[in-house]
């Protein structure tokens, strides 16, 4: 598969988290040509302020893989990672990152903090912005639109 599928599948794992009233952000993670775990966002759901989609998902993949160390993964999120999942990617390990629409509010990898740049981070992976750019960002403005 190539990078633009694996970002439909972290849209879809969005687009269910969207019609889980959760804000629509998804991730995937993958290892080589295989898909080690997939979630959306469940901060309302499970009543937890770190159960972001990155999080969530690298939780999973650590323990499908055995290890806390995901070295030959890489992480597609829809949605810059804030400094919380950039640190959480720092320290797994990963390998490349790919992300689809930017955050400039509370995105931390190339807005922000930035969180790679910083000399205190161990790990940097490879960084993929804007990647299914255009969806991401239309899930998200649609999400809240309907809000407001």
């Amino acid at each position: 598969m190539t990078a633009p599928s694996f970002m439909d599948m972290a849209l879809g794992a969005a687009e269910k988290a969207g019609k889980a009233g959760e804000v629509p952000i998804g991730c995937v993670i993958v290892r080589g040509n295989e898909v080690i775990a997939s979630a959306g966002n469940r901060t309302l759901i499970d009543r937890d302020p770190t159960a972001h989609a990155e999080v969530l998902a690298l939780r999973a993949a650590a323990r499908i893989l055995g290890s806390e160390r995901l070295t030959d993964c890489d992480l597609y999120v829809t949605l810059e990672p804030c400094t919380m999942c950039a640190a959480a990617i720092s320290f797994a390990r990963i390998r490349r990152l790919y992300y689809g629409a930017g955050d400039p509010k509370g995105g931390a990898v190339e807005s922000g903090v930035r969180f790679f740049a910083a000399p205190t981070c161990h790990h940097r992976p490879e960084v993929y912005p804007s990647v299914g750019e255009n969806q991401a960002a239309a899930l998200l403005r649609d999400f809240f639109k309907a809000r407001r």
